[in-house]
């Protein structure tokens, strides 16, 4: 594979000028471009650059308003809800987590019912971007059907990632982001373009079969849950608590709706923030990490968010798949 050299500097300006050409503003440039850049930096490769085409597609087919802003409201003191209006859902994020913030502080719980925005996104900016204010975060989100439930070869659920991060005082948090599929489908296009095999289990082809070939899932076929069974019911709660209970549209739902442009649907989100310093007693922290200290004693642990946290220390350039560079390029 061809790759080309790229300073963050440069990830940035190149994400940013094509949004730009592409009907955003400043504003919503500035925060997509950070957000991918971030992800390059942090080795989130799947949610980088290589999204950026598929943000273009919405963008350009009207489907997505570079433009607009959410509109947010408080309905009860622990409970907000945001109407994204079709607006990125990383806008309607940096606008209304603040507020989530502040609420769960004062209440020691709060929600964030996110509705109408294009998450396409890594989740844990958010539930990290939480913790950093010393806060539990859970975070949801549905997509269009790509999963299929145990038991079945055709899709229902979508990939339904769920992120989780915990606060740690003079520490970085505890962050994971995973997808309830056994692979992201953004994983799965990655090694389609790369070439790579993934593991057996990963889905299946068109005919219900199961396969090693990416593109044999990505191009027809089906993603499976991780887990069987136990992934799939933790799918179904996703759905539930990103589609019925934030007033938004299940996956099929979503799929029925939209212009199938390549570009990221319309949907809901669910963020749940909690207090530790209200919950708990004033040792919370120091528990919490004699437990993390138990977890590394026990052999090769890894905490989740450490290789993320590892990763953004380098501030030198990155490998970028050259044809994935020349492709955006020919958007701006």
């Amino acid at each position: 594979m061809a790759t080309v050299s790229l300073s963050l500097d440069e990830i940035y300006k190149l994400a940013n000028k094509t949004l730009l050409a592409n009907g955003c503003d400043q504003e919503t440039a500035d925060i997509l471009s950070e957000l991918i850049t971030n992800a390059e930096r942090d080795g989130s490769l799947s949610h980088g650059l290589f999204r950026l085409p598929a943000y273009v597609s919405g963008l350009k087919s009207g489907k997505i308003n570079g433009k607009q802003k959410p509109d947010i409201k408080k309905l009860t003191p622990s409970v907000i809800k945001a109407d994204g209006k079709n607006c990125l859902a990383p806008v309607v994020l940096n606008k209304s987590i603040p507020e989530l913030v502040k609420a769960a502080k004062e209440n020691g719980v709060a929600v964030l019912a996110i509705i109408n925005s294009h998450h396409m996104a890594a989740m844990w900016p958010e539930t990290e971007k939480i913790a950093e204010e010393g806060l539990v975060a859970f975070a949801c989100t549905s997509y269009k059907p790509a999963v299929a439930p145990a038991g079945a070869i055709k899709p229902l659920f979508g990939t339904n990632p769920i992120s989780f991060a915990w606060p740690r005082k003079n520490n970085t948090p505890v962050v994971y982001d995973m997808a309830t599929a056994s692979m992201a489908m953004g994983e799965v296009q990655v090694a389609k373009r790369e070439g790579h095999k993934v593991p057996l289990g990963t889905g299946l082809t068109k005919d219900g079969k199961d396969t090693t070939d990416p593109a044999k899932i990505a191009d027809g076929g089906v993603l499976l849950p991780f887990g069987g069974y136990k992934g799939s019911g933790i799918a179904m709660m996703v759905e539930l608590l990103a589609g019925a209970l934030v007033g938004d549209n299940f996956s099929y739902e979503t799929a029925a709706k939209d212009n199938n442009d390549g570009g990221p649907p319309s949907g809901g989100e669910f963020i749940l923030a909690i207090s530790p310093d209200k919950l708990s007693d004033k040792d919370w922290d120091k528990h919490a990490n004699e437990f993390f200290e138990k977890m590394k004693s026990m052999g090769e642990v890894r905490l989740p968010g450490e290789r993320r946290h590892k990763n953004r220390l380098d501030k030198g350039p990155r490998n970028i798949n050259e044809e994935l560079v020349n492709k955006i390029r020919s958007l701006s």
